[in-house]
């Protein structure tokens, strides 16, 4: 079990969360939700000790599992030791046993060699490196790469090692942000299979609304200053919490429409011979002073593209025997495909199969290998890349407001504050430096960039990364509701499910279309 008491932050003067004390308990799968900057990561931070709360404590099991985020921590390690560290009682016993077999054996390193061993055995040690591979494997981690140290393998490949680390070793409970992160759909499922069948207790953080339903149990949801504890998965909750909103609302129009007739009373018979009835309304009305409500921390954008005012041709996008190869890398082979107008579609595939390069070809950033790419009559062609740096500079000395006037210089001033109000950059937020940006609120911006200007044809690539819950929403929502040509790589299912209509997906034996939702192809898929 995992226990707060009354555990509160404050950051220089703002309050994130007030004298919390919940439990969460083996066996059960706890979401912990809210939106971008209410704390979530902070939270986790306390419980594993990395920061300390302004008031409160702790208690946790022995053993619990944490994603760490410091790859640069375990560079020089070999990626299955990586994995094994996650057991830190026996990783311990394992460095010390390897230090003591260099000194000269004597009978006190005798007797501590005996004594490590009992505890290796205890501590499943002699199968460690067969279960660090299990998980490794069913990560997307190839065999070819177990021994080798991490900084030789790419960054996503690191942070999924990490999160193999998590999970090793049996933990009492498991404290996990963003899992999902660095994951493609394959890892994805086999992720939900494990949490699925863990019997201890998990927190997990994860803007995936999809693995989120698929996995919890429970909802830790943090709002209103507080942390509250929902049963059943994130749709289960939204539809508790807005419930029990709606309720308090509706409990608190309801005695102010009994004080403001009971004020009447008082007003009519105050000066009179009534005065035993007067007061005793003065007390109704004071006992039924509504409660004051605290304002929630969620937020959601409103995300619509517009379309430009020439009509565009049937077609969108042809490409002919498309073709990108990175030396004898052999990316996209032979892609021949005509996008219509209108056509919504997802694309799909493992990371290092080539979706940020065909996005990248569709959107003219790749000069192809060999064959074409051609845009229909009218196509105007907006883009979002995946590493946001390439769209903004964040080395430049410049505002969002300065920024968005720069990619529609025939913008009017109050169309800019419009849409940056839309995507929640309200007040001074406007004028806010780019380089002070988060994660979040930079793919915010350049989600605005793309509603301020008007594109017939979108290409995105994981637009949602970075995003809260609430925006990768409203994004699904203005996808669904675009009227142009959609073309979008991501591994949030959610999403894909929200809006496309068609998949791309990239294999191992070439590029497949399906006309259908996700849903349908992974059942076809899977049959």
């Amino acid at each position: 079990m995992i226990s707060l008491n009354d555990i509160s932050k404050v950051f220089g003067g703002r309050t994130l969360f007030e004298k919390i004390s919940a439990s969460f308990n083996p066996g059960n799968r706890y979401g912990l939700t809210g939106p971008n900057g209410a704390g979530k990561s902070t939270l986790l931070k306390i419980v594993m000790g990395q920061e300390a709360p302004t008031t409160g404590f702790v208690s946790l099991p022995k053993r619990v599992g944490f994603l760490k985020q410091d790859i640069e921590a375990f560079k020089d390690y070999l990626v299955r030791d990586v994995v094994v560290m996650g057991n830190e009682a026996l990783w311990a016993v394992m460095e010390e046993r390897d230090k003591l077999y260099e000194q000269e054996m004597t009978d006190a390193v005798g007797m501590r060699l005996g004594e490590i061993e009992e505890v290796i055995a205890d501590e499943d040690g002699y199968s460690a490196d067969a279960d660090a591979e299990i998980l490794l494997s069913g990560m997307g981690i190839e065999e070819e790469f177990f021994e080798v140290k991490m900084s030789e393998i790419a960054t996503d490949l690191q942070f999924r090692v990490l999160l193999c680390q998590a999970l090793f070793g049996k933990p009492e409970a498991l404290l996990l942000d963003e899992p999902t992160n660095h994951l493609d759909l394959t890892s994805i499922g086999w992720l939900e299979k494990f949490l699925l069948d863990y019997t201890g207790t998990l927190v997990v953080v994860s803007h995936d609304r999809h693995f989120l339903n698929a996995v919890t149990t429970h909802i830790a949801d943090i709002d209103y200053d507080t942390l509250i504890i929902y049963p059943g998965n994130y749709d289960e909750m939204i539809v508790a919490k807005t419930s029990s909103r709606q309720s308090e609302e509706a409990e608190n129009k309801s005695k102010e429409k009994k004080i403001a007739q009971l004020k009447e009373f008082v007003s009519k018979f105050g000066s009179g011979t009534r005065a035993s009835q007067v007061q005793s309304r003065i007390k109704e009305i004071n006992r039924l002073q509504p409660q004051e409500m605290k304002k929630t921390n969620i937020q959601r954008p409103f995300i619509r593209f517009k379309l430009p005012e020439k009509d565009a041709g049937k077609i969108a996008i042809t490409t002919e025997d498309l073709e990108k190869s990175f030396e004898d890398n052999h990316v996209i082979k032979g892609f021949s495909k005509e996008i219509l107008k209108g056509q919504k579609i997802g694309v799909i595939g493992n990371n290092g199969m080539g979706k940020t390069t065909l996005l990248k070809l569709l959107a003219k950033e790749f000069e192809p290998s060999s064959g074409t790419v051609s845009y229909g009559h009218n196509a105007v062609v907006g883009y979002f890349a995946q590493n946001h740096q390439e769209i903004v500079d964040k080395t430049r000395k410049i505002n969002n407001f300065d920024w968005l006037k720069e990619k529609k210089a025939k913008a009017y001033d109050q169309e800019i504050r419009g849409v940056l109000g839309k995507m929640l950059f309200s007040g001074d937020d406007a004028f806010k430096e780019i380089s002070k940006l988060s994660g979040g609120e930079t793919a915010r911006l350049i989600l605005a960039s793309l509603m301020l200007n008007e594109y017939n044809t979108l290409i995105l690539d994981e637009p949602n990364n970075h995003l809260d819950l609430e925006a990768v929403s409203a994004l699904g929502v203005g996808l669904s509701e675009f009227k142009g040509t959609a073309i979008v790589a991501s591994h949030d299912r959610d999403l894909i499910d929200n809006f496309a209509e068609q998949i791309i997906s990239i294999e191992d034996d070439g590029i497949h279309y399906f006309d259908g939702t996700l849903e349908q192809y992974l059942e076809k898929k899977a049959k």
